[in-house]
């Protein structure tokens, strides 16, 4: 669709006015002898509702006042001549003036609300036609190439279009095809995009471009900006465009935000699926395997009773089991974390008894010699779950003595300003910079460091822990060599005064 502006003075039109009063004058003399002088004047309102109805009101006015000087000069006396000398026919050329302009302005102002009527129907046609390009399970390509080419064409010009990604500009498709955008182009794109306002051609922000770029943009963010050119150099927006401009340009930020919601609809759903897949499946696995674990424990307890097997076979058995139980508890913590299942049961907490109880424990499986506790006995009470917080201290201090390389592991605490921590040191290769806070996520194996293998859960279960209990953790290199995890805990947690506490 090609807009024409509306024309002020057509000479054609005039023209053939011109010639519409002269062959009903013509016909007019023509047929003297039938008609009276009384009756041509009625002919004359032909050409006007001829002229008003084809070009318009400046066309019919025009036929109204030629029609009466011709009815003056061939059919009133003195003949021939634009005077009147009897006042009847001063009263008819009047009248014939007076009615021509009432029915020409009549005439045009049908005309003129049957063209707009046309032009709305033709626009309203034109938007359904893009809004149904618009609409559909198009993937962003087919979309963008859709926007350009029913903008482009209604807008007859050249059309691309621009989006944002990652901070950056990225042109998404064009009309006619181009493989990217010259620097003036993209500079007044990212400007309409940042400003939320036209640029380029036309405009007072990077008006050097050929392009006019326009914002393309919902209540909370701008998904776009469209641009127009063309060829023969002529402005890309004509005049009376701008209201189907502004339309099409809603429509378009209406398509790319649908675009976007769509995708994240679609990426929720599927996390929301494998997130269902996983918890499933880690319920399956930890309650399948807890009772085979229980019986191989069981045995082996029973084995070393017996005292007729191998100690040492016996002895890895239980070793080995109760690493296997410990993966099974995690995935059960890590189900309970996930499901919001955790119950806290906050009671007063011995530090240097916890790090005891962590000792005695891990020492049965990976030998008490490596792993050193270095607690003040003087340290405060804390309000914490003692349970979590064993889990939390052995998970991290088997993550330690596993991979922490083969010095000692220290679990050492002290009192700060703010309350205190908890810091468990080993001295192996230490964690790949950039990767410390990553290594708390599930499933997590951070290759290059010391903390490759294993099912990436204790870790992850420790952060899960410690948050619930308004502690925070977090995992560094230490200097000398090693990692360092340490568990902070705020000074609203510490007992100054256990009687004080209790009452």
């Amino acid at each position: 669709m090609r807009y024409r502006p509306p024309v002020l003075f057509d000479i054609r039109a005039y023209a053939e006015t011109l010639i519409a009063v002269s062959l009903v004058t013509a016909g007019a003399l023509i047929a003297g002898t039938v008609l009276s002088s009384d009756s041509a004047d009625l002919l004359y309102l032909l050409p006007v509702l001829v002229a008003a109805s084809l070009h318009g009101l400046g066309s019919g006015l025009f036929a109204a006042v030629l029609g009466a000087l011709a009815y003056n000069f061939f059919f009133t006396v003195p003949l021939h001549t634009f005077r009147i000398s009897r006042s009847g026919d001063l009263i008819t050329v009047l009248v014939l003036l007076a009615v021509a302009l009432v029915t020409g302005h009549l005439t045009a102002q049908l005309r003129r609300r049957a063209r707009d009527a046309a032009a709305r129907a033709e626009r309203d046609a034109s938007l359904a036609a893009f809004a149904r390009v618009l609409v559909g399970p198009l993937g962003d390509e087919a979309l963008g190439h859709g926007i350009c080419s029913e903008t482009g064409r209604l807008m007859d010009a050249n059309a691309v279009l621009v989006v944002p990604d990652d901070g950056r500009s990225r042109l998404l498709s064009s009309e006619p095809h181009m493989d990217e955008l010259d620097a003036f182009a993209a500079e007044a794109a990212e400007e309409a995009m940042s400003r939320r306002a036209t640029t380029g051609r036309g405009s007072s922000i990077v008006a050097g471009s050929d392009w006019t770029f326009h914002p393309l943009a919902t209540s909370d963010r701008v998904v776009g900006a469209l641009g127009f050119a063309r060829d023969d150099g002529r402005p890309p927006v004509e005049p009376g465009r701008e209201p189907l401009l502004a339309t099409l340009l809603d429509q378009a930020a209406l398509a790319l935000e649908r675009q976007r919601l769509a995708r994240e609809v679609a990426e929720v759903a599927r996390l929301r699926e494998q997130d269902r897949l996983r918890r499933a499946l880690l319920s399956s696995v930890s309650h399948d395997l807890r009772t085979p674990l229980t019986s191989i424990v069981a045995t082996a307890a029973e084995l070393r009773r017996d005292g007729r097997s191998d100690p040492a076979a016996v002895g890895l058995l239980e070793d080995e089991a109760r690493r296997l139980d410990r993966y099974v508890s995690n995935l059960l913590d890590m189900v309970r974390l996930e499901a919001g299942a955790l119950r806290l049961r906050l009671e007063p907490v011995d530090l240097p008894d916890a790090v005891a109880a962590v000792e005695r424990d891990l020492g049965r499986v990976r030998g008490a010699g490596r792993l050193r506790g270095e607690v003040p006995a003087d340290l405060p009470l804390v309000r914490l779950d003692p349970q979590l917080l064993h889990h939390c201290l052995l998970n991290l201090a088997d993550n330690a003595l596993r991979h922490g390389g083969t010095g000692p592991v220290t679990i050492r605490a002290e009192q700060i300003q703010d309350g205190l921590v908890l810091e468990i040191l080993d001295s192996g290769p230490g964690l790949r910079l950039g990767q410390e806070g990553r290594i708390f996520d599930s499933f997590v194996r951070l290759d290059g460091s010391d903390r490759q293998g294993g099912t990436g859960l204790g870790l992850a279960i420790v952060k899960g822990f410690a948050e619930a209990m308004g502690l925070s953790v977090v995992a560094g290199n230490r200097p000398q060599g090693g990692a360092a995890f340490v568990l902070r805990i705020p000074a609203r947690l510490l007992i100054d005064d256990l009687r004080a506490e209790a009452g």
